[in-house]
């Protein structure tokens, strides 16, 4: 955490609400030369350079960005810690990418030091690409959740995550029981959840690896913990819809499954949520769970288009939340996933406007973790996360900017052609990362 007071002075940009709800005007503030002072981890006023710098921040350490956007640190709903060395991964879809490739890698992290040493190289990735907070998953290791959650407080970074839950199908080095899973999982929950900017989730894999048993045990920590997040994945795969079917009979769809569990929730984080019928998405509304939309992961395995129109825009909304699902997906970049993001709902004769897409990458997937009071806007008061874009950061880049004349044109060349390199900075809790990653 940055000590000294700061000011950072570049084009700021942060959401108010939502454009499809207010409209684009509304939407967000834009300030040509505009100033974040930070003090203690946290923003202290924003606005004008020349306000703020004749007042306020007139004695304060001045770091200039300009000509470079300031916006609140990107945030990623939903990744995997673990499969950073399974990306790239060639020829499967979802069932048996498990099999053949995830199951194997995440056996590794049984090993503490091989877990703390890829915590530190993830960590590093996602700040090197301007991701400040992210929903994670773990492996079924607590030694492995430990790790991570020792290196994330060590640097300041506002995490959810949670080991995963899987007492079934799944190889035997990576099965814990319902009791072992719960037992370790509350001891985390004791540890880490509220340590700091770290928060824990309760972390059933899926309804595939989890029996009724685990299921009902996840629900009583989220009933005794009522602070905590709830993520697993529900509908991504036409094929895990009818392993699930088969395993719970009784169920009338996948999501009663999770609904019987008491895990639905306003803090529940429900990965893919492709192949859902219109009573499950009538559930998810009523329940105000959050579906996370993983465009890179859905094309890269095959399983599908998420339907935007149907899922966040019917009469009963169903919250949406973002995210690059490293290793499905092909890139930790947020700006990337935006553009992926872009190509999914155009197949379907949507569109996706890029105040839009910079909207749901901040203030958007912070209200979908309930956490826009502290991140994701760069108001008074909240935790100063920033990133620094830079919309010329490459030649093709440059290029096209050269006939940009507007903010809008600006933000979709960033979602469209840029990655890690349009990071120019990145700083957490007002304090400045170093943008290069560890070797894994």
């Amino acid at each position: 955490m940055s000590a000294e007071p700061l000011a950072l002075r570049g084009r700021l940009l942060r959401f108010r609400d939502n454009p499809g709800a207010v409209g684009p005007a509304a939407s967000h503030e834009y300030v040509e030369d505009g100033l974040l002072l930070i003090r203690d981890g946290r923003v202290e006023a924003a606005g004008a350079a020349a306000e703020l710098l004749a007042g306020p921040a007139r004695d304060v350490a001045l770091v200039d960005h300009r000509p470079h956007l300031l916006l609140p640190g990107l945030i990623d709903t939903h990744i995997h810690f673990p499969q950073t060395q399974v990306i790239a991964s060639f020829g499967t879809q979802l069932l048996e990418w498990l099999e053949t490739y995830t199951f194997v890698e995440e056996q590794r992290f049984a090993d503490t030091e091989h877990a703390a040493r890829i915590a530190r190289f993830f960590l590093a990735e996602l700040l090197r690409n301007g991701t400040t907070t992210a929903a994670v998953y773990g492996t079924v290791h607590a030694g492995a959740m430990e790790a991570f959650f020792t290196e994330s407080h060590r640097q300041g970074t506002r995490m959810i995550a949670g080991k995963s839950l899987m007492d079934r199908h799944a190889p035997p080095a990576l099965m814990d029981t319902a009791q072992t899973g719960h037992d370790e999982s509350a001891a985390l929950i004791a540890r880490w959840h509220g340590t700091g900017r770290q928060g824990y989730a309760v972390t059933p894999r899926f309804a595939i690896t989890s029996s009724e048993a685990q299921l009902e045990a996840a629900g009583a920590l989220l009933a005794a913990h009522p602070t905590c997040w709830m993520q697993t994945h529900l509908a991504e795969n036409r094929d895990e819809i009818v392993e699930v079917a088969r395993l719970y009979p009784w169920a009338e769809d996948y999501t009663q499954v999770y609904e019987r569990f008491g895990l639905l929730g306003p803090r529940s984080l429900l990965g893919h949520c492709i192949h859902l019928s219109d009573r499950e998405l009538r559930r998810l509304a009523e329940s105000r769970a959050v579906a996370v939309f993983c465009p890179t992961s859905n094309l890269f395995i095959g399983s599908g288009l998420f339907d935007l129109a149907r899922t966040a825009g019917g009469a009963d909304p169903v919250r949406l939340g973002l995210a690059t699902d490293v290793g499905g997906g092909t890139s930790y970049s947020m700006l990337s996933t935006l553009g992926e993001a872009y190509k999914v709902l155009q197949l379907q004769g949507q569109v996706l406007d890029p105040l839009t897409a910079f909207y749901l990458a901040t203030l958007g997937n912070a209200r979908a973790l309930g956490l826009e009071d502290r991140i994701g806007a760069l108001t008074p008061g909240s935790e100063a996360d920033v990133v620094v874009l830079d919309a010329r950061a490459t030649p093709a880049m440059a290029h096209r900017m050269e006939r940009a004349a507007r903010l809008e044109e600006e933000l979709f060349v960033l979602m469209t052609l840029g990655d890690d390199r349009a990071v120019a900075a990145t700083y957490v809790a007002g304090a400045r990362v170093e943008n290069s990653p560890p070797t894994p």
